[in-house]
């Protein structure tokens, strides 16, 4: 990242994230945070670009050991102790992006192996939890699962169960209700925006869809211009909600890699370049700036927002062999095609 970002400054970024994880491999968010395991697995992934192999799979040992019976995880740990034991199905899968993301890396069959049934489990779960328009419920509690469905995390879902397929066939594991259930997630995600519940005001619910790989060409590309004015704060990044002056460096590094994904390399590369005014010199990221005021909001850096800007970065230097993770470089997308056209033939 020329004139951006040295690898010496992104190892420097890791070994923050690295600096936080507790004695039974948990990462926080920050120094005595909270842990979630959708963030957690994000920083396992950019440790694991960085070449900390230790500290992550110390990260991949804690999904094992904390995962429950039934596949999830609870919502929020802190310090080992559950502060909200509830089951959000998107959390739940992002295992198997995580893993599916080191394999790429190191190329460890033993791993992919030892991590198998996690990522099975949770990926059982997660299906579990799908509704009949093929949409996924976000959350379930011990009253039940909860009728809604959110665009954001069912894209991020879809990512993960593409990358579930993709371990599968690393392990000659079949998974056909999976290869359904993920045409459904896709068509549902791309053709009926109306079946999830709207959240337009938020920039993830905008590009999304594009980085978890279920719009892609001239749809993705509209779908980017149609509201860049509404996020993109020139020289800062974006947006993470369209009415508050409010700049996120997570979200904007996000966006960086929806963008490369759609081929929009220059602006990506702006962005990314953008959002560094939240570096901090020990390598760590603020997670955001109310640009109205110049204050950094909240007064807190985050490991995830640090792991996303890793991410970023890999995907474009494309230096690590999982870089195209997002690209949906090698995923398979299930029966989709065959969805669609039955859909098609049914006036669906």
């Amino acid at each position: 990242m020329s004139g951006v970002l040295t690898p010496l400054q992104c190892l420097q970024t890791a070994q923050s994230i690295a600096d936080t994880q507790e004695s039974d491999g948990a990462v926080p968010w920050s120094v005595g945070g909270h842990t979630d395991p959708w963030d957690h697995v994000e920083n396992l992934m950019a440790l694991t670009v960085a070449g900390l192999l230790e500290p992550a799979r110390a990260g991949f040992d804690w999904c094992r050991s904390t995962q429950r019976a039934d596949g999830s995880w609870p919502i929020q740990t802190r310090n080992g102790v559950i502060e909200d034991a509830n089951t959000d199905s998107n959390f739940c899968a992002y295992i198997a992006t995580g893993v599916w993301h080191h394999v790429l890396i190191t190329g460890d069959r033993r791993f992919a192996l030892q991590m198998w049934p996690t990522v099975s489990r949770a990926i059982e779960l997660v299906l579990s939890m799908q509704l009949p328009g093929g949409q996924i419920s976000w959350a379930r509690s011990d009253a039940g699962m909860m009728d809604e469905a959110l665009l954001t995390g069912c894209a991020s879902i879809y990512h993960s169960i593409r990358c579930a397929l993709a371990l599968a066939n690393y392990l000659d594991e079949p998974q056909p209700e999976w290869e359904v259930a993920v045409g459904q997630l896709g068509h549902v995600i791309a053709e009926h925006p109306d079946a999830f519940s709207p959240k337009d005001t938020h920039a993830m619910e905008w590009y999304y869809p594009i980085l978890g790989g279920a719009v892609r060409g001239a749809a993705a590309r509209a779908r980017i211009e149609d509201r860049w004015d509404d996020f993109v704060v020139d020289g800062l990044g974006i947006r993470c909600v369209d009415h508050r002056p409010w700049v996120t460096g997570a979200e904007t590094c996000e966006l960086v890699m929806a963008l490369d994904a759609v081929g929009d390399r220059a602006r990506a590369h702006q962005q990314f370049a953008a959002m560094q005014h939240l570096r901090e010199t020990d390598g760590s990221y603020w997670t955001g700036l109310v640009f109205a005021d110049g204050k950094r909001w909240p007064e807190e850096r985050t490991t995830w927002t640090g792991a996303a800007m890793i991410l970023a970065a890999d995907a474009l230097s494309s230096t690590s062999p999982a870089s195209g993770i997002f690209r949906g470089a090698g995923l398979p997308r299930g029966l989709e095609d065959e969805f669609d056209c039955a859909c098609a033939a049914s006036g669906r």
